[in-house]
């Protein structure tokens, strides 16, 4: 990847992030940035096909930390499920947590049809799948039930953050989740 291209998407997803998306103008990302709008423009197309990318691109970083993190931790799956939010409490007590991407932008493009609400609501399902995964290889009977019941939670967990740091919503989530996760292992 360019490294011009790199620092435009690294420049967006900062603000998108701290100002929101849609108060995010292109004018901004670029005089952040240190470029221009024919630059921007030359790597991604459009405002929202840059924004398409910040969401993928935020994901898989997550994603790609939470799996090193469980990985390296243990082996046995039962572990991994027990594990999940003691890592997502770590991530969310970064002095780098700024939010979930794909939580604030469904909430800035509410429209289903919104190609990133739709990009918003795939990573939200494919989250819940991969908690789905982690349940099932832990032999946990109603491994989808359970992963629904544990994404809402790190979801209104981590809204809480976003609107205030040190809630304390993370810990009353995680301590729910072990709730919920001891239960169905019994199961």
């Amino acid at each position: 990847m360019s490294v011009l291209r790199e620092k435009i998407l690294s420049t967006a997803t900062s603000l998108f992030q701290t100002q929101g998306i849609n108060s995010t103008g292109v004018d901004n990302i670029v005089a952040v940035a240190g470029t221009t709008k024919m630059t921007l423009y030359k790597y991604f197309r459009t405002k929202e096909a840059l924004i398409l990318e910040v969401l993928q691109k935020s994901q898989q970083d997550f994603q790609h930390w939470l799996d090193e993190k469980l990985n390296s931790s243990s082996k046995k799956p039962s572990d991994k499920i027990q594990l999940l939010f003691d890592y997502i409490e770590e991530w969310i007590s970064s002095p780098e947590f700024i939010g979930v991407a794909f939580i604030k932008a469904s909430a800035e493009f509410p429209n289903e049809e919104n190609p990133i609400h739709q990009l918003s609501s795939q990573q939200s399902r494919e989250f819940r799948q991969f908690i789905s995964k982690l349940a099932t290889e832990a032999n946990i009977k109603d491994a989808e039930g359970l992963a629904l019941q544990l994404s809402l939670l790190f979801e209104g967990a981590v809204q809480a953050e976003q609107m205030q740091r040190g809630s304390g919503a993370m810990k009353y989530a995680k301590s729910a989740a072990k709730i919920l996760i001891d239960g169905a292992i019994k199961t």
